[in-house]
Parts: C-alpha cells; sequence; structure tokens
C-alpha cells in the first residue's frame, strides 16, 4: 500500500505519532513544501529535497538531502553510511529523547539558506567503461566498430562492455559481441528498446 500523505504516513507510525507530529509542525512553520517521495514525508524548497523525516523501529529521524554542506549546525548530523554517503546526513531520536524544535530549526533554515545559494554536492557519475579483452580484440580488426563504440554515450559503452562481461565462457562473450555489433554500428544503445 502506498503512502499518499503525511497524515497517513504517521497514522502507520504510532508508536512515534507525537514525534512525527513535532517534526511536521516545525517543518510547515518555514517556506518547506511537504510532498511523499518514497513513501516518507520529504520537504523541499524550489523543487529540490532538504529534509525528509522517517520513523523505524528504534528511532526517528530527520534527513538532510545535502546535510554535509551544513557549516553552523553540525553537532547532531550522522553519517548514516560513513564512505559511501557523500551529501546525506540525518538527526536521529530514541523514544523519550527531547526534541528541540528551536535548534531543528536552525539546521533546516540553514539547508534552505543552501538551496536558495545553490550549493548542492552531485553524486559522482564519472565511473570508467572497462572495456573487454574481446571486445578491445574485435576492435583491432574492425577499426569501423571502434570508431561507432566511442560515438556511443558513455553509459551505453558501459552497458555493452558489462553485457559481454557479465558472460562466463568465451564462446558466449564472443556470441554477444557479434549480436550487438549491428546495433552499435546504428549507434543504438542495448537496453534503448526499454527506454
Amino acid at each position: 500500500m502506498a503512502i499518499k500523505s503525511t497524515e497517513e504516513y504517521i497514522e502507520n507510525h504510532p508508536h512515534w505519532r507525537a514525534e512525527l507530529e513535532q517534526f511536521r509542525e516545525m517543518l510547515l512553520g518555514t517556506e518547506l513544501t511537504e510532498t511523499i517521495k518514497w513513501g516518507v514525508p520529504v520537504y523541499t524548497f524550489q523543487g529540490k529535497n532538504i529534509v525528509g523525516t522517517a520513523a523505524f523501529k528504534n528511532h526517528i529521524a530527520l534527513w538532510f538531502y545535502q546535510g554535509a554542506l551544513l557549516k553552523e549546525n553540525t553537532d547532531l548530523l550522522m553519517n548514516a553510511q560513513e564512505g559511501k554517503t557523500k551529501a546525506l546526513r540525518q538527526i536521529r531520536f530514541e523514544k523519550g529523547d527531547p526534541i528541540n524544535k528551536e535548534l531543528l530549526r536552525n539546521y533546516v533554515l540553514e539547508a534552505i539558506q543552501n538551496q536558495r545559494e545553490g550549493k548542492e554536492i552531485k553524486p559522482e557519475r564519472h565511473k570508467n567503461v572497462e572495456i573487454p579483452e574481446e571486445l578491445e580484440q574485435v576492435f583491432k580488426n574492425n577499426p569501423n566498430l571502434n570508431e561507432a563504440f566511442e560515438q556511443l554515450t558513455t553509459g551505453r559503452q558501459r552497458e555493452y562492455c558489462e553485457y559481454i562481461a557479465t558472460a562466463k565462457r568465451e564462446a558466449t562473450k564472443l556470441s554477444r559481441i557479434e549480436k550487438i555489433t549491428p546495433m552499435i554500428l546504428v549507434g543504438k544503445g542495448l537496453n534503448d528498446q526499454y527506454k
């Protein structure tokens, strides 16, 4: 069942009702717009995600989508997945922890100001394309195919390379190269038909 409103989300988490309502009251007292994304309440500014709320078994959290950029308000922030999460930060509360709405509001106001100034940590998308040895060999014998492959977007190149690399047997890799050669030559991506 998909959650359609914050009221419904709170209704589905009766254990955290009071805390979620405090979060909501504080967040609605700012310029943020309330919405539901990924089944949880998310608050946006100028169409960008600023903060979300979530209830778990042992804690509730405020998620700051660009929390790593907060400079003045950092004491309560934590990285949920150290080494993996670049921008996202959270503040957790366990049952009975006091919720200082005025303090939390300072975090939110700084996050809104950062968005207003266009500050953003963008996800890294420059994953190198590793061309399988078998495809490299074919390129040496077929320069037209190599040239056509280089004209493809990085995403399409990666799709083809992963398609070949995931085959276990050499014969399967070669049959896959044979199958995709006409597609590469006309500039199509492996998964274009699904897009």
